[in-house]
């Protein structure tokens, strides 16, 4: 449970005034008298480096030494008005994404992260009806939110939304690495940039635990390497704002109106690096087990099956390397591959054969996920394309790699597009519209590695400089 205790004596003044501001703010704590307690007295000093300090207050662990109001609002979540409790997990980009919009809007919320205290799994269960899905805010312990977008924190919370007045010579769609690369350069150039990015900057990287391919790094996960490029764009003067839906591009004159689900924004060049997602089976039973055992992101699920066996769908270098990934923590790993062979390279292939909790079942056809009578996920039922014998592997939970769709939907009428929905480009990234520009995984040709995308938002913002010259 979420555990406050208050280190403390009752002729203490701070301690008072700790305790008072709790009180007047509903926070249920335990108060520990170190005038009476020898064993309390010792863990203190213990904290504070051999001094006897007071209020020391310890919030799930973290320990804070005399902390102001100001302070245990910071750490408890409490405004004016309300109090806010986010449960999620550093690796979520959904709860990174609602992480900084509150910090944006210097909105107090408290950060319980699902995989240090455990305690708060049951809980975000039960508000989810069996699904584990983060973040879950809750706001003054009546009002639930449950992955929500922006928008919908604007609302429970009533913040006045500010228009973005400027014009900025580039404004960027995607902040994957080929978004945050072209903002580094064009920003070099002194081309002011904004990025707007539907979720959690980093993309589909952020999302990949171990990258061995990137120059520079034998090796990186994903969200280190995307924290960088991210600093690295504001450290030259980008802005950034997360949870911005694209839903439209207009040209005005001489400028693009970008539209978003929330507000409108000015630009003399776009780049759309919008990336793309993962490609769902659509066999029975995926769209009702989504979130609760069917899972596309081994990275942002994973450590939910931990001891557990799992299923992973695939046979390219995705599914392979999410595959022995998932085997470093997860009792088995049953890999299924629609034909005989794998389509992964040889690098992940050899891996492959050292990992032994994970078997192949090879020229397999998935056919339905099967739920229990829960509504939770138990097995998959697949076909030999041979012998046209069907049989359902048992298992916790299953993961998807069978490829990316481009999120190019709302440009299909702005941009040409080929027939499977990526962006077509000439010369210096040029799509058929003139002063947008694509870069990254969206473009047609591109290939879906963090390295080329990278090269590709050099490519572009070279283009935004012929533009704008």
């Amino acid at each position: 449970m979420n555990t406050i205790q208050l280190y403390g004596a009752d002729w203490c003044p701070d301690c008072r005034r700790a305790k008072s501001y709790l009180k007047e703010h509903n926070i249920t704590y335990e108060f520990i008298d170190v005038d009476l307690d020898e064993a309390a007295t010792k863990r203190v000093e213990s904290i504070n480096n051999g001094k006897r300090i007071i209020p020391t207050v310890i919030i799930n662990g973290k320990s804070y030494t005399n902390p102001n109001n100001a302070q245990l609002a910071s750490a408890l979540g409490i405004n004016d008005g309300f109090h806010i409790i986010l449960y999620g997990a550093d690796w979520c980009p959904d709860c990174r994404k609602s992480k900084s919009f509150l910090n944006d809007n210097k909105i107090n919320y408290q950060f319980i992260n699902t995989d240090i205290n455990e305690w708060a799994i049951p809980i975000i269960t039960k508000l989810n009806n069996g699904k584990r899905r983060i973040p879950t805010i809750i706001i003054n312990d009546d009002i639930v939110l449950v992955e929500p977008s922006n928008e919908e924190l604007r609302q429970a919370l009533t913040i006045t939304e500010v228009k973005e007045e400027r014009i900025f010579d580039s404004i960027i769609i995607g902040g994957g690495a080929a978004g945050l690369t072209t903002a580094i350069y064009a920003q070099r150039d002194r081309f002011d940039t904004l990025i707007l990015e539907k979720k959690t900057i980093g993309g589909n990287a952020f999302l990949t635990q171990k990258i061995e391919n990137y120059p520079g790094f034998t090796s990186i996960s994903g969200p280190a390497l995307m924290d960088k490029m991210e600093k690295q764009a504001k450290t030259y003067g980008a802005v950034i704002k997360t949870g911005e839906d694209v839903i439209a591009i207009e040209k005005e004159d001489e400028l693009f109106k970008i539209k978003t689900t929330t507000q409108e924004y000015l630009g003399k060049t776009v780049v759309l690096s919008t990336g793309s997602t993962y490609r769902q089976l659509g066999i029975p039973g995926e769209a009702e087990l989504i979130g609760s055992g069917v899972h596309f992101c081994a990275t942002c699920d994973g450590a939910f099956y931990r001891d557990k066996d799992i299923i992973v769908i695939g046979g390219g270098n995705s599914a392979l390397e999410e595959g022995i990934f998932l085997a470093g923590f997860c009792k088995s790993v049953k890999i299924v591959h629609i034909l005989p062979e794998f389509t992964a390279t040889e690098t992940y292939t050899e891996k492959l054969t050292s990992v032994k909790n994970i078997s192949t079942h090879m020229n397999k056809t998935s056919l339905k996920f099967i739920a229990n009578d829960d509504g939770l996920f138990e097995g998959l039922q697949i076909e030999d394309n041979e012998t046209k014998e069907t049989e359902v592997l048992q298992a916790n939970g299953v993961f998807v790699f069978i490829g990316l769709i481009p999120n190019t939907k709302p440009f299909e009428n702005s941009v040409d597009l080929n027939k499977r929905g990526f962006i077509q480009t000439t010369g210096l990234a040029q799509t058929s519209q003139e002063g947008i520009f694509a870069a990254g995984d969206c473009r047609e040709g591109a290939i879906a590695q963090v390295a080329a995308a990278t090269g590709e938002g050099v490519l572009a913002s070279y283009g935004i400089k012929a533009y704008l010259k």
